[in-house]
Protein backbone atom coordinates (compact mmCIF):
# COMPACT_ATOMS: atom_id res chain seq x y z
CA UNK A 1 0.00 0.00 0.00
CA UNK A 2 0.98 3.73 -1.07
CA UNK A 3 1.71 6.40 1.27
CA UNK A 4 -0.97 8.48 -0.47
CA UNK A 5 -2.40 11.66 0.58
CA UNK A 6 -3.61 15.38 -0.69
CA UNK A 7 -0.90 17.28 0.48
CA UNK A 8 -0.64 21.05 0.79
CA UNK A 9 2.00 21.78 -1.52
CA UNK A 10 2.55 18.85 -4.01
CA UNK A 11 4.75 18.50 -6.78
CA UNK A 12 4.31 20.07 -10.25
CA UNK A 13 5.04 18.67 -13.21
CA UNK A 14 7.33 21.60 -13.67
CA UNK A 15 9.49 20.43 -10.42
CA UNK A 16 8.15 23.29 -8.25
CA UNK A 17 6.12 23.15 -5.42
CA UNK A 18 2.76 24.22 -5.68
CA UNK A 19 -0.13 25.16 -3.48
CA UNK A 20 -2.78 22.18 -3.15
CA UNK A 21 -4.62 20.51 -6.08
CA UNK A 22 -4.90 23.90 -7.53
CA UNK A 23 -1.83 24.86 -8.92
CA UNK A 24 0.89 27.64 -8.79
CA UNK A 25 -1.54 30.51 -8.25
CA UNK A 26 -4.02 29.24 -6.19
CA UNK A 27 -6.95 29.52 -8.24
CA UNK A 28 -6.40 26.18 -10.43
CA UNK A 29 -4.22 28.62 -13.25
CA UNK A 30 -0.95 26.52 -12.64
CA UNK A 31 0.92 23.35 -13.09
CA UNK A 32 -0.13 21.70 -10.09
CA UNK A 33 -0.95 17.67 -10.53
CA UNK A 34 -2.59 17.42 -7.00
CA UNK A 35 -2.43 13.91 -5.02
CA UNK A 36 0.90 12.81 -4.85
CA UNK A 37 2.21 9.54 -3.11
CA UNK A 38 5.50 10.02 -0.87
CA UNK A 39 5.86 8.78 2.73
CA UNK A 40 3.94 11.58 5.08
CA UNK A 41 5.65 12.98 8.19
CA UNK A 42 6.02 11.19 11.18
CA UNK A 43 3.03 13.18 12.89
CA UNK A 44 0.75 12.66 10.20
CA UNK A 45 1.49 8.24 10.15
CA UNK A 46 1.01 8.67 13.68
CA UNK A 47 -1.85 11.11 14.55
CA UNK A 48 -1.67 13.68 17.35
CA UNK A 49 -2.78 12.88 20.70
CA UNK A 50 -6.63 14.06 21.16
CA UNK A 51 -7.28 16.78 23.90
CA UNK A 52 -8.04 14.28 26.35
CA UNK A 53 -5.74 11.74 28.05
CA UNK A 54 -2.91 11.72 30.02
CA UNK A 55 -0.22 13.99 28.06
CA UNK A 56 4.01 14.82 28.48
CA UNK A 57 4.05 18.25 28.16
CA UNK A 58 7.50 20.87 27.79
CA UNK A 59 7.06 24.41 28.81
CA UNK A 60 9.88 26.56 28.26
CA UNK A 61 10.04 29.62 30.23
CA UNK A 62 7.14 27.88 32.72
CA UNK A 63 7.83 30.12 35.47
CA UNK A 64 6.52 33.24 33.92
CA UNK A 65 3.69 35.08 33.66
CA UNK A 66 1.70 32.99 30.81
CA UNK A 67 3.71 29.48 30.97
CA UNK A 68 3.25 29.29 34.65
CA UNK A 69 -0.64 29.36 34.37
CA UNK A 70 -0.33 27.22 31.23
CA UNK A 71 1.44 24.58 33.51
CA UNK A 72 -1.54 24.79 36.16
CA UNK A 73 -4.27 24.37 33.75
CA UNK A 74 -2.02 21.46 32.32
CA UNK A 75 -1.92 19.79 36.07
CA UNK A 76 -5.37 20.50 36.47
CA UNK A 77 -6.16 18.23 33.91
CA UNK A 78 -3.66 14.88 34.71
CA UNK A 79 -1.12 16.07 32.35
CA UNK A 80 2.61 15.33 33.71
CA UNK A 81 4.54 18.50 33.31
CA UNK A 82 7.82 19.85 32.56
CA UNK A 83 9.35 23.21 32.85
CA UNK A 84 12.48 24.98 32.11
CA UNK A 85 12.59 28.43 33.05
CA UNK A 86 16.20 30.48 34.03
CA UNK A 87 13.98 32.83 35.93
CA UNK A 88 14.96 35.68 33.71
CA UNK A 89 12.02 37.27 34.09
CA UNK A 90 10.17 34.52 35.54
CA UNK A 91 9.71 33.36 38.98
CA UNK A 92 10.17 30.76 41.29
CA UNK A 93 7.07 32.43 42.97
CA UNK A 94 4.78 31.51 39.80
CA UNK A 95 5.19 28.19 40.60
CA UNK A 96 5.08 27.13 44.58
CA UNK A 97 1.88 26.44 44.65
CA UNK A 98 2.66 23.71 42.23
CA UNK A 99 5.44 22.05 43.60
CA UNK A 100 3.79 19.63 45.42
CA UNK A 101 2.21 18.13 42.62
CA UNK A 102 4.01 14.95 41.48
CA UNK A 103 3.21 15.45 37.90
CA UNK A 104 5.32 18.68 38.03
CA UNK A 105 8.97 18.10 37.12
CA UNK A 106 11.05 21.19 36.63
CA UNK A 107 14.57 22.73 35.62
CA UNK A 108 15.76 26.22 36.79
CA UNK A 109 18.14 26.23 33.76
CA UNK A 110 18.49 28.08 30.29
CA UNK A 111 16.98 26.70 26.91
CA UNK A 112 20.73 27.46 25.60
CA UNK A 113 21.54 24.75 27.86
CA UNK A 114 21.49 21.89 24.99
CA UNK A 115 21.72 18.70 26.48
CA UNK A 116 19.11 19.96 29.30
CA UNK A 117 17.06 21.12 26.58
CA UNK A 118 17.45 17.79 24.58
CA UNK A 119 16.87 15.49 27.21
CA UNK A 120 13.46 17.54 28.15
CA UNK A 121 11.98 16.88 24.55
CA UNK A 122 12.93 13.69 24.13
CA UNK A 123 10.64 12.80 27.54
CA UNK A 124 7.77 15.30 26.04
CA UNK A 125 4.96 14.93 23.47
CA UNK A 126 4.23 18.11 23.25
CA UNK A 127 6.13 21.38 23.56
CA UNK A 128 4.55 24.86 24.47
CA UNK A 129 7.70 27.50 23.45
CA UNK A 130 6.69 30.15 25.65
CA UNK A 131 10.36 31.24 26.73
CA UNK A 132 11.28 34.30 25.15
CA UNK A 133 12.76 38.41 26.37
CA UNK A 134 9.27 40.58 26.76
CA UNK A 135 8.63 43.71 28.21
CA UNK A 136 8.86 47.07 26.08
CA UNK A 137 11.62 48.76 28.63
CA UNK A 138 13.76 45.37 28.64
CA UNK A 139 13.68 45.15 24.81
CA UNK A 140 14.68 48.82 24.46
CA UNK A 141 17.20 48.63 27.79
CA UNK A 142 18.52 45.17 26.30
CA UNK A 143 18.28 44.56 22.64
CA UNK A 144 21.44 42.35 22.55
CA UNK A 145 19.78 39.93 25.22
CA UNK A 146 16.79 40.42 23.68
CA UNK A 147 17.07 39.01 19.93
CA UNK A 148 20.13 36.11 21.24
CA UNK A 149 17.41 35.00 23.73
CA UNK A 150 14.41 34.95 21.21
CA UNK A 151 16.17 33.90 18.11
CA UNK A 152 18.92 31.75 19.31
CA UNK A 153 16.35 29.70 21.76
CA UNK A 154 13.69 29.21 19.42
CA UNK A 155 16.43 27.41 16.89
CA UNK A 156 17.43 25.41 19.21
CA UNK A 157 13.76 24.31 20.82
CA UNK A 158 12.85 23.59 17.16
CA UNK A 159 15.88 21.84 15.95
CA UNK A 160 15.67 19.32 18.88
CA UNK A 161 11.89 19.27 18.21
CA UNK A 162 12.32 18.19 14.82
CA UNK A 163 14.54 15.35 15.77
CA UNK A 164 11.80 13.60 17.73
CA UNK A 165 8.68 14.63 16.06
CA UNK A 166 7.44 16.65 18.62
CA UNK A 167 4.25 18.89 18.61
CA UNK A 168 5.16 22.72 19.20
CA UNK A 169 3.26 25.73 19.68
CA UNK A 170 5.37 28.89 19.43
CA UNK A 171 4.33 31.50 21.30
CA UNK A 172 4.89 34.80 19.28
CA UNK A 173 3.27 38.58 19.51
CA UNK A 174 1.09 41.52 17.86
CA UNK A 175 4.05 43.40 17.49
CA UNK A 176 5.30 41.42 14.33
CA UNK A 177 2.53 43.72 12.68
CA UNK A 178 4.87 46.83 13.18
CA UNK A 179 3.13 49.87 12.38
CA UNK A 180 0.62 48.48 9.80
CA UNK A 181 -2.55 50.80 9.67
CA UNK A 182 -4.97 48.07 8.50
CA UNK A 183 -7.00 47.20 11.43
CA UNK A 184 -8.05 44.83 12.44
CA UNK A 185 -4.91 42.33 11.87
CA UNK A 186 -5.07 39.23 10.14
CA UNK A 187 -2.72 36.19 9.76
CA UNK A 188 -1.93 36.93 6.13
CA UNK A 189 -1.27 40.67 6.69
CA UNK A 190 1.75 42.57 5.92
CA UNK A 191 4.30 42.92 8.17
CA UNK A 192 5.41 46.61 8.30
CA UNK A 193 8.21 47.48 10.52
CA UNK A 194 10.18 50.46 11.23
CA UNK A 195 14.21 51.47 10.98
CA UNK A 196 16.76 49.06 12.72
CA UNK A 197 18.03 52.49 13.96
CA UNK A 198 14.55 52.26 16.27
CA UNK A 199 15.84 49.17 19.08
CA UNK A 200 12.33 48.80 19.77
CA UNK A 201 11.60 46.90 16.48
CA UNK A 202 14.29 44.66 16.97
CA UNK A 203 11.85 42.17 19.56
CA UNK A 204 9.46 42.53 16.32
CA UNK A 205 12.19 41.38 14.01
CA UNK A 206 13.19 38.77 16.20
CA UNK A 207 9.85 36.95 16.77
CA UNK A 208 8.81 37.27 13.03
CA UNK A 209 11.77 35.16 12.46
CA UNK A 210 11.08 32.98 14.72
CA UNK A 211 7.88 32.63 12.79
CA UNK A 212 9.90 32.30 10.02
CA UNK A 213 11.82 29.45 11.49
CA UNK A 214 8.96 27.37 12.94
CA UNK A 215 7.40 27.51 9.46
CA UNK A 216 10.47 26.80 7.74
CA UNK A 217 10.85 23.57 9.96
CA UNK A 218 6.92 22.92 9.25
CA UNK A 219 7.66 22.98 5.06
CA UNK A 220 11.15 21.41 5.48
CA UNK A 221 11.30 18.87 7.61
CA UNK A 222 7.61 18.24 8.54
CA UNK A 223 7.54 19.40 12.45
CA UNK A 224 3.94 19.60 13.63
CA UNK A 225 4.18 23.31 14.76
CA UNK A 226 1.34 26.36 15.08
CA UNK A 227 2.36 29.70 15.91
CA UNK A 228 -0.08 31.93 18.24
CA UNK A 229 0.55 35.82 17.91
CA UNK A 230 -0.77 36.92 21.06
CA UNK A 231 -2.69 40.43 22.14
CA UNK A 232 -1.55 41.83 25.03
CA UNK A 233 -1.92 38.77 27.47
CA UNK A 234 -2.77 40.34 31.25
CA UNK A 235 -3.91 38.77 34.39
CA UNK A 236 -2.32 37.72 38.04
CA UNK A 237 0.82 37.21 38.12
CA UNK A 238 1.86 39.48 35.56
CA UNK A 239 4.97 41.68 36.73
CA UNK A 240 4.99 45.81 35.58
CA UNK A 241 8.57 45.74 35.67
CA UNK A 242 9.18 45.25 32.16
CA UNK A 243 6.76 47.62 30.99
CA UNK A 244 3.57 46.27 31.22
CA UNK A 245 0.63 48.57 31.53
CA UNK A 246 -2.14 46.78 33.22
CA UNK A 247 -0.64 45.37 36.65
CA UNK A 248 1.78 48.70 36.11
CA UNK A 249 -1.65 51.23 37.13
CA UNK A 250 -3.48 48.46 39.18
CA UNK A 251 -0.19 48.71 41.72
CA UNK A 252 -0.06 52.43 41.97
CA UNK A 253 -3.73 53.35 41.83
CA UNK A 254 -3.77 50.72 44.83
CA UNK A 255 -0.73 52.31 46.68
CA UNK A 256 -2.36 56.18 45.63
CA UNK A 257 0.69 57.09 43.66
CA UNK A 258 0.42 58.71 40.20
CA UNK A 259 -0.43 56.43 36.95
CA UNK A 260 2.13 57.55 34.51
CA UNK A 261 0.87 57.56 30.77
CA UNK A 262 3.27 57.68 27.79
CA UNK A 263 2.73 59.55 25.17
CA UNK A 264 -1.06 61.53 24.78
CA UNK A 265 -3.03 58.13 25.69
CA UNK A 266 -4.67 57.71 23.12
CA UNK A 267 -3.50 54.61 21.36
CA UNK A 268 -5.14 51.70 22.00
CA UNK A 269 -4.70 47.73 23.04
CA UNK A 270 -7.14 44.99 23.20
CA UNK A 271 -6.40 42.98 26.90
CA UNK A 272 -7.06 39.62 26.59
CA UNK A 273 -7.10 37.49 29.69
CA UNK A 274 -4.57 35.08 30.54
CA UNK A 275 -7.13 31.69 31.27
CA UNK A 276 -8.52 32.68 27.16
CA UNK A 277 -5.12 32.30 26.27
CA UNK A 278 -4.34 29.37 27.83
CA UNK A 279 -7.01 27.73 26.73
CA UNK A 280 -6.95 28.26 23.02
CA UNK A 281 -3.08 27.24 22.93
CA UNK A 282 -4.14 23.76 24.58
CA UNK A 283 -7.23 23.79 21.79
CA UNK A 284 -4.84 24.03 19.35
CA UNK A 285 -2.04 22.00 20.08
CA UNK A 286 -4.90 19.14 19.98
CA UNK A 287 -5.41 18.87 16.74
CA UNK A 288 -3.30 18.20 13.89
CA UNK A 289 -5.66 20.15 11.40
CA UNK A 290 -4.00 23.48 13.10
CA UNK A 291 -0.53 22.41 11.98
CA UNK A 292 1.25 25.02 9.78
CA UNK A 293 -0.92 27.58 10.66
CA UNK A 294 -0.20 30.84 12.64
CA UNK A 295 -3.90 32.28 14.81
CA UNK A 296 -4.11 35.55 16.61
CA UNK A 297 -4.89 35.28 20.06
CA UNK A 298 -6.88 37.40 22.08
CA UNK A 299 -9.64 39.76 22.41
CA UNK A 300 -11.38 43.05 20.01
CA UNK A 301 -12.51 45.14 22.72
CA UNK A 302 -10.21 48.11 22.21
CA UNK A 303 -9.56 50.82 24.85
CA UNK A 304 -7.29 53.90 24.52
CA UNK A 305 -4.94 53.78 27.83
CA UNK A 306 -6.06 57.03 29.16
CA UNK A 307 -9.36 55.39 29.16
CA UNK A 308 -7.62 52.53 30.85
CA UNK A 309 -6.08 54.73 33.26
CA UNK A 310 -9.67 56.68 34.26
CA UNK A 311 -11.11 52.84 34.59
CA UNK A 312 -8.25 51.36 36.88
CA UNK A 313 -8.18 54.26 39.19
CA UNK A 314 -12.40 53.75 39.40
CA UNK A 315 -12.00 50.45 40.02
CA UNK A 316 -9.65 50.75 42.77
CA UNK A 317 -11.52 53.37 44.52
CA UNK A 318 -8.59 55.22 44.04
CA UNK A 319 -7.67 59.04 44.49
CA UNK A 320 -4.43 59.06 41.95
CA UNK A 321 -3.53 61.23 39.55
CA UNK A 322 -2.93 60.19 35.65
CA UNK A 323 -0.06 61.85 34.35
CA UNK A 324 1.50 62.24 31.17
CA UNK A 325 4.85 61.30 30.69
CA UNK A 326 6.69 61.80 26.79
CA UNK A 327 8.25 58.73 24.99
CA UNK A 328 11.42 60.02 25.43
CA UNK A 329 11.46 60.40 29.13
CA UNK A 330 10.40 56.86 29.09
CA UNK A 331 11.82 54.92 26.72
CA UNK A 332 14.78 57.28 25.22
CA UNK A 333 14.99 59.51 22.13
CA UNK A 334 13.63 58.08 19.02
CA UNK A 335 10.67 55.57 20.37
CA UNK A 336 7.65 54.65 18.11
CA UNK A 337 4.36 53.25 19.21
CA UNK A 338 1.76 51.84 17.22
CA UNK A 339 -1.76 53.92 17.49
CA UNK A 340 -4.11 50.92 17.41
CA UNK A 341 -3.49 47.06 17.64
CA UNK A 342 -6.80 45.07 17.32
CA UNK A 343 -6.79 41.49 16.15
CA UNK A 344 -9.06 39.68 13.53
CA UNK A 345 -10.39 36.50 15.96
CA UNK A 346 -12.13 34.85 13.15
CA UNK A 347 -9.26 32.55 11.96
CA UNK A 348 -9.01 30.72 15.06
CA UNK A 349 -12.75 31.11 15.41
CA UNK A 350 -13.24 29.45 12.55
CA UNK A 351 -10.14 26.79 13.34
CA UNK A 352 -11.07 25.13 17.28
CA UNK A 353 -14.13 27.35 17.98
CA UNK A 354 -12.74 30.08 20.40
CA UNK A 355 -13.55 32.89 21.85
CA UNK A 356 -12.41 35.11 24.96
CA UNK A 357 -14.55 34.55 27.91
CA UNK A 358 -13.21 37.74 29.99
CA UNK A 359 -13.93 41.27 29.54
CA UNK A 360 -12.07 44.26 30.41
CA UNK A 361 -13.95 44.51 33.74
CA UNK A 362 -13.43 40.96 34.56
CA UNK A 363 -10.11 41.31 33.72
CA UNK A 364 -9.15 44.53 35.91
CA UNK A 365 -11.07 42.66 38.84
CA UNK A 366 -9.25 39.79 38.77
CA UNK A 367 -5.99 41.63 38.53
CA UNK A 368 -6.84 44.20 41.62
CA UNK A 369 -7.53 41.37 43.64
CA UNK A 370 -4.44 40.08 42.92
CA UNK A 371 -2.52 42.65 43.62
CA UNK A 372 -4.26 43.63 46.88
CA UNK A 373 -3.55 40.20 48.37
CA UNK A 374 0.05 40.62 47.43
CA UNK A 375 0.64 44.24 48.59
CA UNK A 376 -0.62 43.22 51.94
CA UNK A 377 1.62 40.46 52.05
CA UNK A 378 4.31 42.64 51.33
CA UNK A 379 3.22 45.25 54.23
CA UNK A 380 6.15 45.10 56.29
CA UNK A 381 4.37 43.71 59.68
CA UNK A 382 3.62 46.60 62.51
CA UNK A 383 6.68 46.57 65.66
CA UNK A 384 5.57 45.38 68.76
CA UNK A 385 5.58 48.05 71.59
CA UNK A 386 7.44 48.08 74.65
CA UNK A 387 5.38 47.41 77.31
CA UNK A 388 4.46 51.17 79.47
CA UNK A 389 7.04 51.45 82.18
CA UNK A 390 5.27 50.73 85.94
CA UNK A 391 3.47 53.08 87.48
CA UNK A 392 5.55 54.11 90.74
CA UNK A 393 4.02 53.46 93.87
Amino acid sequence: MGWEREDRFSVSAGGGKDKGREGKDGRGNGGGRGTVKHRPWSWQRFPLRPGRGRQRVLITGGAGFIGSHLAEELLRRGNEVHLIDDLSTGSIENIDHLRGDPNLHYAIDTIANESVLAELVDRCDTIYHMAAAVGVKLVVEEPVRTIETNIYGTEAVLRHAAKKGRRVVLASTSEVYGKSARVPFREDDAMVLGPSTTRRWGYACSKAIDEFLALAYFHEHGLPVTVLRFFNTVGPRQVGTYGMVVPRFVRAALRGEPLGIHGDGLQTRCFSFVGDVVGAAIKVAAGSYTVGEVYNVGTDEEISIAELAERVVAVCGSASPIVHVPYEEAYGEGFEDMRRRVPDLSKIRQAIGWKPEYDLGRILSAVVEYESGRMRVEMPAAPELAPPPPVPA
